[in-house]
């Protein structure tokens, strides 16, 4: 092994180019942007797994210094009914970090280690183990890793009949209000508003930071969320939220200038295939739980690096390929099974939002206990310095 071309740049790329450079590998990250991505993406949650898988490549504490601690969260229905999520007091918190600030704090890191970065890349074909590129250049790898994201070439490449990502039936929009909420400063809320779901916690430097899933009659890409006028996105915002408590008060002090739409929210199915001769996918490209899950980026920090050890102790590339997709497959279907049965509740009719705030304490005290639902995938650790091998027990 002497050479790995990574198509993708965004957050899964770097960190696999990193985790192989810590593995004596050498990697390049071809992205098909002209130039770095700063200042694109809305905000994002890291799990303490994440954040402990990024500690292995040198980067967590970098990460942590953009980043906002959240470690107490409560669930309200219409703004009358509260209740305080249990946590779990062992592993730390959750940490929220703007997507533009995680990418360029990886970026850095990756230049720092002398990591190359090729700009305007956009692969189009791979021909054996050469990459082609929509410019006409070319490269020649040992092994292809496509990071490339949740509607990836890599993918469609390795199998042309794999299953595309699925519309959750939301945008994602976000915001910064002036309107200041009466909560702890580690607090995060997730509101079920009459009309739709929305997030809110308070900001660092003051004011509320504010995320909706709204519901949209049809996807909508990054480019045509924004050809619409951010007049219209703020009108129909106060028609879904503007009678909801705090909704209504974070959406009307909100800044038009501060609102983030980023285009609807997809979910990746289940791939029959990770892999295929030297090409292999890593992060959304190979899995992307809904956002509600709050483990897509940790899940792909983690598979970024799992990737790299499995090349790392195991010569044969096919089977280091399929020891990585067993160590990692049944772990991330179980965070998107979870995921999707919240994404239910997102959307749910009348009869669904009156039941919930009703059965939802029960659930806490039985099926949805942290030790049941979160605990299995916080408390996750990577054995980075154990060798991977076919005991399922050592890896």
């Amino acid at each position: 092994m002497t050479h790995v071309a990574i198509i993708g740049g965004g957050i899964a790329g770097p960190v696999t180019a990193l985790a192989l450079r810590k593995a004596g590998i050498d990697a390049t990250v071809y992205e098909a942007y002209p130039a770095a991505a700063d200042g694109i993406g809305g905000t994002l949650a890291l799990a303490p797994n994440g954040v402990a898988a990024l500690e292995i490549v040198g980067a967590a504490e970098a990460v942590k210094a953009v980043a906002q601690p959240s470690s107490r969260m409560a669930m309200t229905f219409a703004g009358r009914k509260r209740i305080e999520l249990p946590g779990l007091s062992d592993v730390g918190p959750l940490f929220v970090v703007h997507r533009a600030d995680l990418y360029r704090v990886l970026h850095d890191e990756a230049v720092k280690q002398g990591i190359k970065i090729e700009y305007g890349r956009r692969l189009i074909d791979v021909d054996h183990t050469t990459a082609v590129f929509d410019d006409g250049s070319q490269a020649e790898f040992d092994v292809l890793v496509g990071a490339d994201g949740i509607h990836s070439t890599v993918r469609r490449l390795i199998d042309p009949k794999a299953p595309g990502p699925k519309w959750t039936g939301m945008l994602s929009v976000e915001g910064m209000s002036r309107h200041d909420v009466p909560e702890h400063p580690e607090s995060m809320i997730f509101a079920f508003g009459k009309r739709g779901y929305y997030l809110y916690w308070p900001a660092a430097g003051g004011g509320t930071t504010w995320g909706v899933n709204l519901p949209y009659h049809r996807p909508l890409s990054l480019t045509q969320a924004r050809e619409v006028p951010t007049e219209e996105w703020m009108r129909l915002l106060r028609d879904t939220y503007g009678d909801d408590m705090p909704g209504g008060d974070l959406i009307r002090h909100t800044p038009v200038e501060s609102l983030q739409v980023a285009g609807s929210l997809y979910i990746m199915p289940s791939i029959p295939h990770w892999y295929r001769d030297r090409m292999v996918l890593v992060g959304d490209a190979a899995h992307a739980p809904s956002n509600s899950s709050g483990q897509g980026a940790s899940l792909s920090i983690e598979s970024a690096i799992q990737l790299a050890r499995c090349l790392r102790d195991i010569e044969d590339v096919p089977r280091a390929f399929a020891t990585y997709e067993r160590l990692r497959r049944t772990r991330v279907e179980k965070v998107a099974a979870r995921a999707s049965k919240i994404n239910h509740s997102k959307t749910a009719g009348p009869i669904t939002q009156t039941l919930m705030p009703l059965l939802m304490p029960l659930l806490m005290k039985t099926v949805m206990t942290p030790e049941r639902t979160t605990g299995p995938e916080q408390r996750y650790r990577i054995p980075w310095d154990a060798p991977v091998t076919r005991d399922h027990s050592l890896v």
